[in-house]
């Protein structure tokens, strides 16, 4: 059981570093690209990740390393939030709007995208 949650840790660590990482290095601009980023490459990530599990391809500790703690600390639900309200704030709706329609959209569509892809590849 422990050992399962220094799994988490282990991932957590590593994916919120690479996280930080790509939100230091990313250009800067008026809209929020590191988070977009981050968000649908995890989903699509999660789609491999959760297709494997099922499958059994990866065991139940890989699938804690890999979806619950890296990609759980990868991505970001709480900063997308807050980035959207301060677009909203700073009076940019359609930005916002846009963000919003990326990650609410894309996001799911690229999770089954990975799950299916997943499915083929995996079995």
């Amino acid at each position: 059981m422990l050992s399962n949650w220094l799994l988490v840790a282990l991932g957590g660590a590593t994916g919120a570093v690479l996280r930080f990482y790509i939100s230091e290095t990313l250009p800067t601009s008026s809209f929020p690209w590191a988070t977009l980023s981050v968000n649908l490459v995890g989903s699509f990530l999660l789609g491999i990740v959760a297709s494997a599990a099922l499958t059994q391809v990866i065991s139940e500790g890989q699938a804690l390393l890999l979806g619950v703690g890296f990609l759980g600390a990868f991505t970001t639900m709480s900063t997308f939030s807050v980035e959207t309200i301060t677009l909203v704030e700073q009076g940019h709706w359609r930005t916002a709007g846009i963000y919003v329609a990326l990650s609410s959209l894309v996001g799911p569509i690229l999770a089954w995208t990975g799950w299916k892809g997943g499915q083929a590849l995996l079995g």
